[in-house]
């Protein structure tokens, strides 16, 4: 953990906030031991609502899966559990609310490729009237979702009487017709069925055994419909969605482009970056991804794959690929080897909530920049600094190009991400601070105690190649075996309380300190 700048250089320990202690509390989807994991169940997205009373999720197989905050909708509001005397909750507790499916797998025709069902990202939108609003967006299509309770109306009571109800449910009687003898000029020789027979009549005051069924509406239920499609705006795929704080707008990119849209406008967008050369064999980078600035409606951010990060403001132009803000750390003096500018590609970016700072992630560092410095990160922490000797079998079996997510708590003292064998790292990003913790997505997450490596590159020993659909292990710094297939790349942290949702594979573990 690397600390730039002097700002609050000065500050006394005994005003650092004191590490947190990590415990499990829930876990959905989780796995038996042995349990092969379906492709299509793999988790591709986690977010939370901004009031953190919901959580939602998305797989590999297009469905978004809702949570809700049980803890709240049971007790209700504050004053009610002080009247009652509830014991309050000491952590946020979610249960499942409702899924759906939200992307198709599709094929475009025109260039014949195949596009996935999978879900890239999924955003949260405003409130409105008691309904959720979601966007999720697949490599091509983006979606918005409206998720509300409607009321499911249930028959009660069927009073009819059983005597007189034959096996169809209908009402027998001596009006019930018999086979009927046709003419050859296509007459009948009976009445139409619906006629009453010679025989048949009502009794007096109606006839007894038959009743209109009651129909009650006992219960809700939760439905999603799609309320607009947003597609056919871009030529690659998408990497980000990020709504704006202005509630009306929101961004798409992909490698070569970002789009600005309006909630209610789904056939056009505005093109307001555009990295694409005339030539394409002069590209050098490509976006990889963007976000609103949390409370300026004109400001966001975009990263690169050349590890450098453009905050833009939409008051300066109409196109904003040559007004921007440039935020990049200056090369270190020495030789460069082929995988330099591979793990210096920003695979995701955070603003922190107060909008004054950043947080990136590349393949081994997690770095955080104040909008006011752009001479360089004023953080750097070291995620799995021991896989650096190894950087040529992470090329080899792609693992070099895993897009590791990161996030920022809710007042700005933490960071976390992912790293390798479902293990991720929280940091204490206050001014000399020294809190690194690693945990396992498991029950019991401080079953490895993983230390900030500070050994040598040769207490690695050898890697032990396992020749199985491209599967590596080895040994880290303090001894334990990884597995660069069993990766947590997914993960969010609550909005207000100190609360990690991630996703190991298909399943779904948080944890609360």
């Amino acid at each position: 953990m690397n600390w730039n700048g002097a700002e609050d250089a000065g500050r006394p320990a005994a005003s650092l906030p004191p590490p947190l202690e990590w415990k499990f509390s829930q876990v959905f989807g989780e796995r038996t031991a042995g349990e092969e994991v379906q492709e299509v169940d793999i988790i591709s997205a986690i977010e939370f609502d901004k009031s953190g009373d919901h959580l939602a999720t998305g797989d590999r197989g297009g469905r978004v899966v809702l949570f809700e905050r049980a803890d709240v909708r049971d007790r209700g509001s504050q004053g009610d559990l002080e009247r009652q005397d509830y014991p309050i909750s000491r952590h946020p507790e979610f249960r499942y609310k409702t899924e759906f499916q939200s992307h198709e797998p599709e094929f475009d025709y025109l260039k014949s490729l195949e596009i996935e069902e999978k879900i890239n990202k999924i955003r949260w939108c405003q409130t409105a009237s008691g309904a959720l609003f979601l966007l999720s967006t697949n490599d091509k299509t983006i979606k918005l979702w409206k998720v509300q309770e409607k009321k499911v109306k249930r028959i009660s009571e069927m009073n009819m009487d059983d005597s007189q109800v034959v096996g169809n449910g209908s009402v027998a009687s001596s009006s019930a017709t018999s086979p009927r003898a046709y003419l050859p000029n296509g007459g009948c020789s009976e009445r139409p069925h619906n006629y009453p027979s010679s025989d048949f009549s009502f009794p007096p005051g109606g006839f007894p055994s038959l009743h209109l069924p009651v129909v009650m509406c006992q219960e809700t239920s939760p439905v999603a419909r799609c309320r607009r499609i947003y597609a056919h705006a871009h030529d690659y795929h998408i990497n980000s969605i990020s709504n704006n704080s202005d509630g009306e707008t929101f961004i798409s990119a992909d490698d070569l482009r970002i789009n600005l849209w309006n909630l209610e406008i789904s056939n056009q967008s505005f093109n307001i970056v555009d990295v694409k050369p005339a030539n394409m064999e002069d590209l050098t980078e490509v976006i990889t991804s963007a976000e609103f600035h949390p409370t300026h409606c004109n400001m966001l951010a975009y990263s690169s794959s050349k590890g450098s990060i453009r905050l833009i403001d939409l008051r300066q132009s109409a196109l904003c690929d040559n007004n921007f803000k440039l935020f990049e750390e200056h090369e270190a003096p020495g030789p460069k080897s082929f995988f330099t500018e591979i793990i210096a590609s920003i695979s995701d970016i955070k603003f922190a909530k107060d909008g004054r700072h950043i947080l990136s992630r590349d393949y081994m560092t997690l770095k955080l920049w104040d909008i006011n410095m752009d001479a360089g990160p004023v953080a750097t922490f070291q995620i799995h600094e021991y896989l650096r000797p190894k950087l040529c079998d992470l090329y080899e079996n792609d693992s070099i190009f895993d897009k590791f997510e990161c996030c920022l708590s809710g007042d700005g003292l933490r960071v976390a991400t992912g790293s390798y064998n479902n293990l991720f790292r929280v940091f204490g990003c206050v001014p000399g601070s020294t809190e690194a913790t690693t945990l396992e997505a498991s029950k019991n997450p401080m079953r490895r105690h993983v230390q900030n490596p500070a050994r040598p590159a040769r207490s690695l020993g050898s890697l032990t190649r396992v020749v199985r659909r491209g599967e590596t292990t080895g040994v880290d710094a303090n001894g334990n075996s990884y597995d660069f297939t069993t990766k947590l790349l997914h993960l969010a942290w609550h909005p207000t309380e100190n609360s990690i949702a991630c996703a190991a594979a298909n399943s779904l573990y948080m944890y609360y300190a």
